[in-house]
C-alpha cells in the first residue's frame, strides 16, 4: 500500500488565487498585475481581493492608473498582501504595492467552464474589473517544497492551468500587454495562470 502524503506545519489559508501579469515586451517592465483570491479557509475567515496594479512602478499614480484592493474582507486582504502578494516574484518590491488603496467591493462573479476559458468579475460601485484567461492548457498538479515557495516558508499544493491568452477589462479599458511564458514544475505556462485548490502551510 501507498503511503499517504501529509504535509507537516499549520495550514494558514486556502482557496483560489489566479492570476494575470502583463507586459508590453517580454524585456519590459510589468504594465498591469492582477492577483485574485477567493480564500475558504484563513485565520481572517473568508473573503476575496483583487490586488490590482495599473501602476505598478509608481507609488504615487493617477486616479485613473490607481494601484487598488477591491475586498469583501478587509484584515483578511491586508494579511495576504504583506505576507503573500508582497514575495510573489513579480510583485517583490514594487512601489506601487507600498501604497495600496483599499476598496470594498460589491459582488463577485465567474464565467466559462475553466476548460476553455475563465473569468472572474469585479465589481465596486462604477469600477468594474473583468479578467480573463483563454486557450486554457492542461490541468496539473504539484506541491512546492517551503525553499521553492515564493515566501521560503510554506509547502504550497496547488492545482495550476496554464492559458495562451489573458486580459484585464478595467470599466470597459482594456489593458495593454500580454502574458509572457514561464515554466513551473516542469510545465511551461506564462504569467496568467489559473490556481486552484491552492494551500499555503507554514512549516
Amino acid at each position: 500500500m501507498a503511503e499517504t502524503l501529509v504535509f507537516p506545519g499549520t495550514v494558514e489559508w486556502s482557496g483560489e488565487n489566479p492570476g494575470i501579469s502583463l507586459k508590453e515586451a517580454p524585456d519590459g517592465p510589468f504594465t498591469t498585475l492582477a492577483s485574485f483570491f477567493r480564500v475558504v479557509l484563513s485565520p481572517h475567515g473568508r473573503g476575496h481581493a483583487l490586488v490590482l496594479l495599473l501602476s505598478p512602478q509608481s507609488a504615487n499614480p493617477p486616479t485613473d492608473s490607481a494601484n487598488i484592493c477591491l475586498t469583501d474582507n478587509e484584515p483578511l486582504a491586508r494579511w495576504l498582501v504583506a505576507n503573500y502578494v508582497s514575495h510573489f516574484g513579480a510583485w517583490r518590491g514594487l512601489p506601487g504595492l507600498a501604497a495600496l488603496q483599499y476598496r470594498r467591493l460589491d459582488s463577485v462573479s465567474t464565467e466559462g467552464d475553466a476548460i476553455t476559458r475563465y473569468a472572474e468579475i469585479v465589481w465596486a460601485g462604477d469600477l468594474e474589473v473583468r479578467l480573463e484567461w483563454s486557450g486554457l492548457g492542461r490541468p496539473f498538479c504539484f506541491a512546492l517544497a517551503p525553499e521553492q515557495s515564493a515566501t521560503g516558508r510554506h509547502h504550497m499544493p496547488s492545482l495550476f492551468v496554464g492559458c495562451d491568452a489573458a486580459s484585464v477589462t478595467v470599466s470597459g479599458q482594456r489593458r495593454p500587454g500580454a502574458p509572457i511564458p514561464r515554466e513551473i514544475a516542469g510545465h511551461r505556462i506564462s504569467t496568467a495562470m489559473l490556481a486552484f485548490s491552492e494551500t499555503w502551510i507554514r512549516v
